[in-house]
């Protein structure tokens, strides 16, 4: 059925179509008459079909109102009115996305799914959330997911809790988050972005049961709502569930949302701030430098990809010359830059970390010398080039791994549509991309420096500096303010205080009733595949190279992976391993050095990328396969350049370069810090590891905390250890590089495989063709059972264990216990109860198994409920319906669409695996077949792994040393 412009479906009018070449869809404009609700459908072939309701939410303080609005209309609704309708779909529907994001300016709330009937009982659910949510009910919800009072008894001390506000102390725990927070705050202190949407500590305990409702019932209206859907779909079906179900019941209304757009300032300000570290840190190269300027409108097409290029251009590569300015002038060891055009006045920034304060006059200078002559002098087309090249094959290939791309598209979208343009001009690249690329025969880029840096005045120098005792003048001032706080209620408003934390706690733990469980629609095993679906594996031999060949329909690019064997490296060389992975490609060669060498590759591939990775035996708690895997992707005219390029990196990069060799280690340093603010919770769990499994132990050495503690050693004594980390990386390279090493993973068309198979000698002649004999690792195992302390907020709780040392095996009812484990046990005790931001069990097929927790304000209380997580689930019921919900959640996640390079990854893991087609089916079916007398059986074991007693937390050093009892070490996680 054509669509025509100008004619009503469904009370829905079309107003305009385009068609949107570059992401092979048609975009179809709608307005709903009668209620004002916009609607944008990508209209395309995908059968991961996309729904996302988004509204223009504006914060006037940093109370946190829309995102404590985000989590809370998720809790119940008029047609769902359980307490967590929005876990019990992650539990039990067929998703392929499902979650909700705040943004400085915007609230969206995405769903995704490959089965018609699954995506609309996920769009039904979640317009009922945003439409007609309970939180005008219960006043508990906002008490849970935003803040509350906490007082259980009137001689107790008051607190304040909630998941927000614990999840936000956890966010401004990182020194980054705290520098990109501030930056916006700082360049647009007159609008919505000078203040912050996710809520800050300090201002969360200001907001108002009244003032979270009106917030809701201003912005939440179909005419202030953006709704978005793509696929392959029968869109009038859904125009008329939208208009039937929901919009036509609202009448169009004129809602303030307007934006406000900051008045450019007459001069850079200039801004210090601090942060906490612990007692034990020093102060010194801690301190963040920035320079940031607001760049024009994101509705400027232009000007919103050309400053993602000249991001990277600037600052994302070792040939990028400010970056590598500012890196020479060892003024910081680490240089990044940030460009956020997701917001109506988009901003680039130019950060410098682990600096000192009396480094600032030297930054400016260097920021404004360095381009100045980059204006002046010209920036080498080449670069120019590659930073083109790659930003274009991104652009193309669109593989956004672990995200549908409709829902990117969707972001991408309301980045112009938010603001009053059409979703489609930032999806429509290619005019803007064609004058970009003019870069390479006229001053664009150069232009673009001086107007939108150079001369903008409406920019800012921020500093963020460390400060020991911060965090506890803090904490202090929060006790007294509620002491006080306390003090000066009367007898009768105490009550009142400890009968609301007792509501809240009471309605923690009631249980939905079975009525209101089924009012979640729900699939059943008959809309699910019985059968695993294959991912085709064609094994060759090149060259006397073992070849795993993935035939894929590719678009025109071939993904190629080296899988080198590295159990011949010596034990105590292998963190040079990952050390390794860091450095190269970014060193010089015989025959470049090294910014020429990034600029041709960028210029010819699509990247090329390298990381130590290990891979354990099926069912085997000891045994493991560790590689070095060398990851590139290149359109297929150009795989003759690719093969020279790696045959030149792989065989003839010296590792003699000091200066470069010192740099990168100082910024990888730097790097693997972030992750620990950003990921504790998977950090803590994956060092629990090396306390008892051979694999965790070989992890924790070439990229857990024992790697961060050696690289931190090598940076610090870097002078003294020059010649020996160099020794080091050639011995070390020189073990991996051999032929006899060596499988080679090709996905792409079949046409394609012949053209790879002709190059692939080019590689192979730079490399070793040696026998390695394989090194057997002597590694000591014990409970160490650390405290790591940091001045962060919050914590990360992790225990774990292997319960195939316990006796017990794998099987894919495992599976639907982390389901369980995930979505009902933790999340109630430690995530509504405990109100931390999140909590996660896992259970490996090599037996290793954890659970851990997310920015967490808890942590003995935390360490009880896995303790008790055996007796959960030895008494563990549920009906039919209930265990069918676990099954289809279950398979959702393995059923996750994967796109070429995905599968092609994953058909060569389960082959280093050893993992058959035969495994994978038979895991599927244990799953379809799970009963409650499994579940109940995981019991035992789990109350077996729990009283091993193998702790790991990163966390406040406060918290950990009131807990001291619990830990066998108290370790300073950074120096």
């Amino acid at each position: 059925m054509e669509l025509e412009i100008g004619k009503v479906y469904e009370g829905f009018k079309l107003v305009e179509k385009k068609d949107i070449n570059e992401i092979n869809s048609t975009g179809i404009l709608f307005e709903h008459e009668k209620s004002g609700a916009r609607l944008f459908y990508l209209k395309n072939e995908d059968d991961n079909k996309v729904f996302s309701i988004s509204f223009r939410t504006p914060p006037k303080d940093s109370t946190g109102v829309p995102h404590i609005l985000e989590h809370s209309v998720l809790c119940g609704s008029r047609k769902f009115p359980l307490k967590e309708p929005f876990v019990e779909l992650i539990k039990g529907s067929m998703n392929t996305f499902l979650n909700a994001f705040t943004f400085p300016d915007k609230t969206m709330y995405p769903v995704a799914s490959r089965n018609n009937k699954d995506f609309l009982n996920l769009m039904n659910v979640y317009l009922d959330a945003v439409f007609y949510p309970n939180i005008y009910k219960y006043k508990e919800i906002m008490m849970q997911e935003g803040w509350h009072y906490e007082l259980e008894n009137k001689d107790s001390e008051i607190s304040y809790k909630g998941v927000v506000y614990n999840e936000m102390k956890g966010a401004f725990s990182s020194p980054e988050s705290i520098l990109f927070r501030k930056i916006s705050e700082y360049l647009f202190p007159d609008t919505q972005y000078g203040v912050e949407s996710g809520g800050d500590p300090d201002f969360i305990p200001n907001l108002t049961q009244e003032q979270f409702l009106a917030f809701h019932k201003k912005y939440y209206h179909p005419s202030n709502s953006y709704i978005y859907l793509y696929g392959d779909m029968d869109i009038i079906e859904k125009l008329k569930f939208l208009n039937e179900e929901y919009l036509k019941d609202f009448t169009k209304e004129n809602v303030d949302s307007e934006l406000l757009f900051q008045k450019p300032f007459e001069k850079i300000h200039e801004n210090t701030i601090k942060y906490p570290i612990s007692s034990t840190e020093k102060e010194e190269d801690k301190t963040f430098l920035s320079m940031n300027f607001s760049v024009g409108n994101a509705t400027n097409t232009e000007i919103y990809l050309a400053f993602d290029i000249l991001e990277h251009l600037l600052l994302e590569t070792p040939s990028a010359p400010l970056k590598k300015a500012l890196i020479d002038a060892k003024i910081g060891k680490d240089v990044f830059g940030s460009f956020e055009g997701g917001i109506l006045q988009p901003m680039f920034s130019i950060i410098v970390k682990n600096s000192n304060e009396d480094q600032k006059e030297k930054f400016i200078n260097i920021v404004r010398d360095t381009l100045s002559k980059l204006v002046k002098d010209g920036i080498d087309k080449k670069l120019i080039e590659a930073s083109i090249n790659i930003k274009e094959f991104q652009l193309r290939e669109a593989d956004y791994q672990g995200y549908p791309k409709g829902l990117i598209y969707s972001m991408k979208a309301m980045d112009s549509w938010l603001y009053d343009e059409k979703p489609w001009i930032h999806l429509a690249y290619e005019d803007t991309l064609s004058k970009i690329k003019t870069s390479l025969q006229t001053r664009y880029f150069e232009d673009i420096i001086e107007k939108y840096i150079l001369k903008n005045n409406h920019g800012s120098v921020l500093i963020v500096k460390p400060a020991k005792g911060l965090e506890e003048e803090k904490e202090a001032a929060i006790k007294k303010r509620l002491k006080e706080y306390k003090e000066s209620l009367s007898d009768k408003e105490i009550e009142e205080l400890i009968n609301n934390t007792n509501e809240l706690k009471k309605r923690q733990v009631t249980q939905d009733s079975p009525e209101n469980l089924k009012k979640i629609p729900l699939l059943s095993i008959k809309d699910i595949d019985l059968k695993a679906k294959k991912i085709s594996l064609v094994e060759k031999e090149e060259n006397g190279v073992k070849v795993l060949y993935h035939p894929e329909f590719t678009n025109g690019i071939i993904y190629m992976n080296m899988y080198f064997d590295t159990e011949g490296v010596k034990e105590e060389m292998l963190p040079y391993i990952s050390i390794l992975s860091t450095v190269i490609g970014k060193l010089n060669t015989e025959k470049y050095q090294y910014e020429d060498l990034v600029k041709e590759i960028n210029i010819y591939t699509g990247g090329i990328r390298y990381a130590a990775e290990t891979y354990s035996e099926k069912g085997d708690s000891e045994k493991f396969y560790p590689k070095f895997v060398v990851k590139s992707k290149v359109l297929t005219g150009n795989i003759s350049k690719l093969a020279t390029l790696l045959g030149e990196i792989i065989g003839h990069t010296k590792y003699d370069d000091y200066k470069r060799v010192k740099e990168i280690i100082q910024e990888t340093k730097s790097r693997l810090e972030m992750i620990m603010f950003e990921k504790g919770h998977i950090v803590s769990a994956s060092h629990l590891f090396s306390y008892f499994s051979p694999m965790g132990k070989y992890d924790d050495i070439i990229s857990g905390l024992s790697f961060y503690k050696f690289i931190a050693d090598l940076e610090k004594n870097f002078d003294e250890k020059a010649e020996e980390i160099s020794n080091s990386l050639k011995e070390v390279a020189e073990t991996i590089f051999n032929k006899n090493n060596l499988i080679v993973n090709v996905t792409s068309d079949e046409k394609d495989y012949e053209t790879f198979a002709k190059e692939l000698p080019l590689i192979c002649q730079e490399i070793g063709d040696n026998r390695i004999t394989k090194v057997e690792y002597k590694f000591e195992f014990g409970p160490e059972n650390e405290g790591l302390m940091t001045s962060g907020k919050v914590q990360y709780v992790a225990k774990a264990y292997n319960f195939i040392k316990l006796g017990y095996s794998y099987t894919g009812g495992l599976l639907v216990l982390k389901t369980i484990a995930n979505y009902d046990y933790l999340w109630n005790k430690v995530r509504v109860q405990g109100g931390a931001y999140g909590s996660f069990a896992s259970f490996q097929k090599n037996g290793n198994m954890f659970f851990t927790s997310y920015r967490d304000p808890n942590l003995e209380e935390t360490i009880n409920v896995y303790d008790n997580a055996g007796e959960f689930f030895k008494e563990f019921n549920a009906d039919d319906r209930q265990m069918t919900k676990y099954i289809i959640g279950t398979i959702s996640d393995l059923d996750f669409p994967l796109t070429p390079s995905m599968k092609g990854e994953r058909a060569a893991e389960h082959y280093i695996k050893h993992i058959k087609y035969e495994d994978i089916q038979k895991e599927r079916e244990e799953v379809l077949n799970v009963k409650i007398d499994d579940i109940k059986g995981f019991g035992e074991m789990i109350s077996s792994a729990m009283k091993k007693n193998y702790v790991c937390v990163i966390g406040n050093e406060e918290k950990i040393k009131q807990n001291k009892s619990l830990f066998n070490n108290l370790v300073n996680l950074f120096e």
